[in-house]
């Protein structure tokens, strides 16, 4: 499970067999979980999380969606 990112006490990560899906990030705090699909950013599973703490990840998944993309392409393109 790569990491691409930590920001505060969120792990934004992707699994090595998400390769055949679009572009998309995992988000962990704890035991709660989301996906969110990165182009557009939308979630895509909500687990756990409340509906205020959702609209904060996603608007940090829109701040480095360019940097999120990018790591996704290196590790399935490379």
């Amino acid at each position: 499970m790569p990491t691409l990112l930590r920001i505060g006490p969120y792990r934004f990560f992707i699994y090595a067999g998400d390769r055949e899906e679009p572009s998309h990030v995992h988000v962990e705090r704890g035991n709660d979980i989301a996906k969110f699909w990165l182009d557009p950013v939308r979630l895509q599973r909500m687990g756990g999380f409340n509906r205020t703490e959702i609209g904060k990840i996603q608007k940090i998944i829109k701040e480095n969606q360019n940097a999120l993309l990018r790591k996704w392409d290196e590790y399935f393109n490379s």
